[in-house]
């Protein structure tokens, strides 16, 4: 067989993931900027699930979505909220409900330090805040670094008061201590990293100024609790009513040289937020309705009134059908559901150079290679996965084909490594067909995660495609 031959056939017949800065014409650059500019304002708007909610319900009203009122007089472009922590975003098709949505879902919550209930306390002259950590952490890289509050404190008359502290340039930040390493040989130098950093020790330095002289009672506790009540009117009882959240401090960054990477906190799975909720808004009369959405809990197992567990999207499809002037029985949302194609929209850890022995080089998502489509999630043995059918494998990659979407196929980890879950499977209870699909990040589940450009560029123009077929 001739070389030219050969050359033809290998094209033919073998797959090849495409990069896509390679796949890029150069009138697509500009708005490839323009929408990591974009992105990273989202990122410093929305650090908690509340915020997130408060950032998509803005961009949402500035392009023309109203609250979903089951009455029909919201027209076809609507949201609602639900407890300020889960939002969903729908734009109705020519399509009856019974044939089915187009659904993408992601979660707006992140790994994280949360504040204990009665956290203030002082030891050996300075003023703390005890945390427990939220999600899966590394502990370590929460210390000594710059970190901020953000949190919603409800006092016992009902008013409302929103905090956050450490963003602003003129703003204090704090900080976890560390040991120093002149005196951390046994104490953490010779333990396994998972015990050297006890979670109790996770403790942030919140004062050292003390209130009045030797004679007052834990006078630095007491200064903070003054500047609290002088600042926002607290007293310590309120904290128990409060959700405070900690997150690193600052803004989302370019990363490298050539700034071709973004580098932020909260992009697991902010990322995905983002980027569905800009394929959601470009919409514009769709065969299928299709809905976009936000969950929180996600890091935490998707428990509680606001995770994918809760029934909050039931609520909202059936005032939706009644919205269409359609009957929201159950056996109609049923079929409704039965009938959806929906995209678990998570991002997926990315091959790490470093760290290539605990990826599967073959089945390894990768950066700048466009949104990663992952068949199942789980560990050692698919538990906790929701595995997609090759009938929707097949029908999701002719959609991205078609569409010229750069797109890979891409597993987290070796077989034995571990792995993780996503909401996959908590929607796939319903009957319809789903499938992971998201771009891969670098430091999944650190304080400063890293994503591409390009990534985020080809996600938006995948779920776009997506919402159409």
């Amino acid at each position: 067989m001739k070389k030219a031959e050969i050359k033809k056939l290998e094209k033919a017949l073998k797959h090849q993931p495409r990069l896509v800065w390679d796949a890029l014409k150069p009138d697509q650059r500009p708005e490839l900027d323009e929408r990591a500019r974009d992105y990273k304002a989202f990122l410093d708007a929305a650090k908690t699930e509340r915020e997130a909610v408060r950032e998509i319900t803005a961009r949402a009203e500035k392009a023309g979505f109203k609250p979903l009122d089951s009455d029909g007089r919201s027209g076809r472009r609507v949201y609602a909220a639900f407890m300020d922590k889960v939002m969903v975003l729908a734009v109705t098709g020519r399509r009856p409900s019974s044939e089915g949505l187009r659904l993408i879902v992601s979660h707006i919550d992140a790994p994280r330090l949360d504040l204990k209930p009665r956290p203030l306390y002082e030891d050996v002259n300075l003023a703390f805040l005890k945390t427990h950590y939220y999600g899966g952490i590394k502990k370590y890289q929460w210390m000594s670094r710059p970190l901020a509050l953000h949190g919603r404190v409800v006092k016992a008359d009902g008013r409302m008061v929103d905090v956050v502290v450490g963003e602003d340039r003129d703003d204090p930040v704090l900080t976890i201590s560390d040991l120093l390493p002149h005196l951390a040989g046994k104490v953490q130098g010779d333990k396994k990293v998972s015990e050297a950093f006890p979670g109790e020790k996770l403790n942030l330095v919140v004062g050292s100024l003390p209130l009045g002289d030797e004679e007052v009672k834990e006078r630095f506790k007491l200064a903070i609790l003054d500047l609290m009540h002088r600042r926002w009117g607290l007293i310590e009882e309120d904290l128990i009513s409060a959700e405070f959240e900690v997150v690193p401090a600052g803004p989302a960054r370019d990363v490298g040289l050539d700034g071709a990477l973004i580098g932020a906190y909260g992009q697991d799975d902010r990322m995905c937020a983002y980027t569905s909720l800009a394929a959601i808004l470009a919409l514009k009369d769709p065969e299928y309705t299709c809905v976009a959405l936000y969950v929180d809990k996600e890091e935490t197992g998707s428990d509680g009134a606001t995770g994918a567990r809760s029934r909050y999207l039931e609520s909202f499809l059936a005032d939706l059908m009644a919205a269409r002037g359609e009957t929201p029985s159950s056996a109609a949302l049923r079929q409704t559901l039965i009938e959806t194609r929906a995209i678990s929209a998570d991002v997926n850890g990315a091959l790490d150079p470093d760290y290539q022995e605990v990826h599967e080089k073959y089945n390894a998502a990768r950066l700048g290679y466009g949104p990663c489509v992952s068949k199942y999630t789980g560990s050692r043995g698919k538990y906790g996965a929701s595995d997609a059918s090759a009938e929707y494998m097949g029908w999701l990659r002719g959609v991205f084909n078609r569409n010229d979407i750069v797109w890979q196929s891409g597993l987290m980890g070796k077989v034995d490594e571990g792995g993780g879950g996503t909401v996959a499977m908590f929607l796939a209870q319903y009957g319809m067909q789903i499938v992971d699909c998201g771009p891969s990040v670098l430091n999944v589940h650190s304080p400063f995660e890293i994503s591409s450009k390009a990534d985020l560029y080809m996600t938006v123009r995948a779920y776009q495609a997506f919402y159409r077929a």
